[in-house]
């Protein structure tokens, strides 16, 4: 049974002055009301008067986007339906299904929409190891620092050895840096969540590091579980003290993920069951702060394939195709053109669409030349990798 629910979030300085309730209403109230109520307040609110104006419209925007349908959240358990009621907050699920995976507590905040970034436990990544071709070192040392804690706890309590508590992913793009954190969630039993670092970057003053706050909050309630915050660089690059007011923002998000990284908002133990993976291609630009021993005591590094685990990738990507007997795949891995796990996806993929095009039962030698020829061009460095196939 769907609940009909129509949501519309408030904005901060509406709430305070409006006295909200909550983010979420079953029916909005029409904007001619709300400014009948700015009008009246008109000349009394002092320094705000300005600041509500502006929300005023912010608003009628918002209402503006939402299509005035109803919008059908999913509530699948009996116990979640009797603690659902009017103007509570809920943690929907990311995915498109809209289903109610929980009721937040009345003071968890406003900003309900942090909650939907989340990958909550109970939807496991498909992704496994054997998925993720080469990056043999690379494996070992997550599953040391991520999964071993998890799943073997008993090993460090017994050599008095704290666990890692954070760890980086750090290299080029399309390396499998995020394809491997996925990979870890799927091999233990710890709920898993992923978040976006620009994500935290919100319109509102204090947003931001409310919604770093819940993520490690909700992390808690679940342990043991695995927080994976990809592109971390878009808010924990290095701080300077000649900033604009929207990069003070970003460093008040920076300086409250330190603090949840140090356990200020726990219990105070050196281990709460929490892992953190993240995951940057600019691990020159973080802010010092984030990278000492006792944050993200491990880093692993994701350089560019070799040939020898091009190989692996081109076989691992290639193994579902139906392949032309002539389709050699040895010479495309041999060539020096530094390309990523992810352009060697794409090769093939460019190859199988070649392939569908022209209606062909299988995948030829001429179409991996065709899909190579459109993906290893790099205009930053001007060079086009052109493959010859009379060697």
């Amino acid at each position: 049974m769907d609940e009909r629910v129509r949501p519309w979030p408030c904005p901060p300085p509406l709430h305070r002055t409006l006295s909200c309730p909550s983010d979420f209403y079953l029916d909005p109230p029409p904007l001619s009301r709300v400014e009948a109520v700015y009008k009246f307040a008109h000349g009394e609110v002092g320094d705000d008067d300005a600041d509500l104006y502006e929300q005023l419209h912010s608003l009628e925007r918002e209402l503006d986007q939402l299509d005035q349908r109803e919008q059908h959240l999913r509530i699948e358990t009996g116990e979640l339906r009797r603690e659902v009621r009017p103007s509570a907050t809920v943690l929907l699920h990311a995915s498109s299904s809209r289903a109610v995976l929980e009721v937040l507590p009345a003071g968890a905040g406003a900003d309900a929409a942090a909650s939907s970034l989340l990958v909550a436990d109970g939807e496991r990544p498909g992704v496994t190891y054997d998925d993720i071709a080469g990056c043999e070192a690379q494996k070992r040392e997550v599953r040391d620092a991520v999964e071993l804690p998890l799943t073997h706890p008993e090993l460090f309590a017994r050599l008095g050895v704290d666990p890692p508590r954070g760890v980086l992913l750090c290299g080029p793009p399309g390396t499998g840096k995020t394809m491997l954190a996925r990979a870890v969630a799927h091999h233990t039993s710890a709920a898993f969540f992923r978040v976006s670092g620009a994500a935290f970057v919100r319109k509102f003053c204090g947003e931001g590091p409310r919604m770093v706050r819940d993520v490690f909050r909700l992390a808690r309630e679940k342990a043991p579980s695995i927080i994976f915050i990809d592109e971390v660089d878009a808010v924990a690059t290095a701080r300077s003290s000649a900033a604009s007011g929207a990069d003070r923002e970003v460093q008040r998000v920076l300086v409250e993920l330190l603090a949840q990284m140090d356990g200020f908002d726990g219990d105070g133990r050196a281990d709460d069951g929490v892992r953190v993976i993240m995951a940057t291609n600019r691990a020159d630009a973080l802010d010092p702060a984030l990278l000492r021993p006792g944050r993200l005591d491990c880093r692993v590094e994701f350089p560019l394939p070799d040939k020898r685990q091009k190989r692996l990738m081109f076989q691992a990507c290639a193994a579902g195709m139906s392949l032309d007997d002539d389709v050699d795949l040895e010479s495309l891995a041999a060539r020096h053109d530094r390309m990523s796990a992810a352009e060697i996806a794409a090769v093939c993929f460019e190859a199988g669409m070649r392939a569908v095009r022209g209606d062909r039962s299988v995948v030829t030698r001429e179409d991996f030349g065709e899909g190579y020829r459109a993906v290893v061009k790099r205009p930053e460095c001007g060079a086009y990798y052109e493959l010859s196939f009379d060697n």
